[in-house]
């Protein structure tokens, strides 16, 4: 979310070895070094306190879900409403943040989601939920949805500026991973000591934490960003601007892939949980939490790295596609579980790396429609995944839901990987170095030089 590219001078695609130019990437003076800008930091540690209730919120969500219906498509139902306006509406969204000021449209989107919450907090103390309440307040989640998500991924420009953006992001993920790790531990304790309806009524309460955060922020200290002006055809102008540069298209078709088909966690780890292992709500919890613990690890890497370029990303997702399906053959919960760690680690990787890789390509008076599209197809593919994946869960068994998921996440990487190599006028190299076997690409003319001289 960085200042970008111009629309006419779009940066070539990071595809090798090379290193990242300034367009790609900045790197950041330590592991937290946007922690030291104040907006910024109100702005963590309102996502802090907001993530852990959202957290809370998705695992009791699914547990009550599966509880009322004894069904993992019923799962699968609820995760698809949650994210079908993202699907349907994403765009339009996109085209909102770039016309709206970031801070007053989260001021809205967060207290909309605290409602939401409270609601079905009420619903479920009193003992009246049923299964609709929870489709219904998954779908109202997912309308605000639709606006906060890409105007939170705008926003951090506006607070950190284009040198912090990186390793800003990477926070962002880290913070939300970390909140993962505390969020399913508390909710599986809530669950199975009060039940459902606590966690549902910490999670309205936290949106206080964000809300605080953005009124006490200095607006004099935000980076401006020129809003784009209401006119016509802007929806079409953000599409075409996204096909035209591979750098874009393609990591936004590889998350897609992935969004739709390999992120399917809530319908089969609570399957394996119910199912599989018969260890019931504690289980799906450790389940999250070691997938948790790896996502961190990912986050606070890509936080050091500092660069986001796309061979990482091809790498960490073809790594992902092959866990899942080591995952679904494990004999033993406990092995189950560790897989989970480095599960964790490269889904995350995928998605930062993804993230920031697209908003530091895109030109700042864009960013809103791009990311808009980009959360679309990462989020708004799960409406058409997680019914299907939970129907081949039910069919055949959570096993064979979970490694066809991770089969197309990690054909879909390899062809995209394809893909990008000959965009970016790349060849396969196999050699040895330092006595040992090195795969990789490198550019065309490098080769066709080597094998002259040779």
């Amino acid at each position: 979310m960085s200042t970008g590219p111009g629309a006419d001078s779009a940066p070539a695609p990071a595809t090798h070895d090379s290193p990242p130019t300034p367009e790609h990437a900045s790197r950041s003076s330590s592991m937290f070094s946007s922690l030291k800008i104040r907006n910024y930091r109100l702005f963590f540690l309102g996502q802090v306190v907001s993530n852990t209730g959202t957290w809370m919120q998705r695992i009791a969500q699914d547990w009550l879900v599966l509880s009322l219906t004894g069904s993992s498509t019923a799962v699968g139902i609820t995760t698809a409403l949650q994210f079908l306006p993202m699907l349907l509406f994403g765009l339009y969204g996109g085209v909102l943040v770039d016309r709206l000021p970031k801070r007053p449209a989260l001021l809205v989107t967060q207290t909309a989601m605290a409602v939401t919450g409270l609601a079905l907090a009420f619903l479920t103390l009193s003992g009246h939920v049923q299964v609709w309440h929870v489709y219904l307040a998954a779908f109202a989640v997912g309308l605000a949805t639709v606006v906060d998500n890409p105007a939170r991924q705008s926003f951090v420009s506006e607070m950190v500026g284009p040198g912090q953006l990186q390793n800003a992001v990477s926070l962002n993920s880290a913070n939300f991973q970390s909140a993962r790790l505390v969020g399913p531990a508390v909710a599986g304790v809530l669950i199975t000591g009060v039940g459902t309806g606590w966690a549902f009524l910490f999670n309205g309460l936290s949106f206080v934490a964000p809300i605080a955060g953005l009124l006490m922020m200095r607006a004099r200290e935000l980076h401006v960003v020129e809003r784009a002006p209401r006119g016509k055809g802007q929806l079409r102008e953000g599409l075409k601007y996204v096909a035209s540069r591979p750098e874009l298209i393609w990591p936004i078709v590889l998350v897609g892939f992935i969004g739709t088909f390999g992120f399917n966690f809530p319908v089969w780890l609570s399957a394996y949980a119910d199912d599989t292992f018969h260890a019931g709500a504690g289980a799906y919890s450790l389940f999250n939490t070691l997938m948790a613990i790896g996502s961190l690890a990912g986050a606070l890497l890509a936080a050091r790295r500092g660069t986001a370029r796309l061979r990482i990303l091809i790498a960490a997702a073809v790594a992902f596609g092959a866990l899942e399906v080591v995952a679904a053959v494990a004999p033993s919960l406990w092995l189950f579980s560790l897989l989970m760690v480095p599960i964790g680690i490269f889904g995350l990787t995928v998605n930062v790396t993804a993230n920031t890789a697209v908003q530091m390509a895109t030109d700042p008076a864009m960013r809103g429609r791009v990311m808009a599209l980009f959360m679309m197809v990462f989020m708004g593919g799960t409406p058409l995944g997680a019914p299907l994946v939970g129907w081949i869960t039910d069919a055949y068994g959570a096993r064979v839901g979970f490694a066809l998921g991770g089969l197309i996440s990690m054909v879909a990487a390899v062809t995209i990987g394809l893909v990008l190599s000959r965009v970016g006028g790349l060849r396969l190299s196999v050699g040895w170095h330092h006595g040992h076997p090195r795969v990789r690409f490198v550019p065309r003319e490098r080769r066709e030089q080597l094998a002259v001289t040779a």
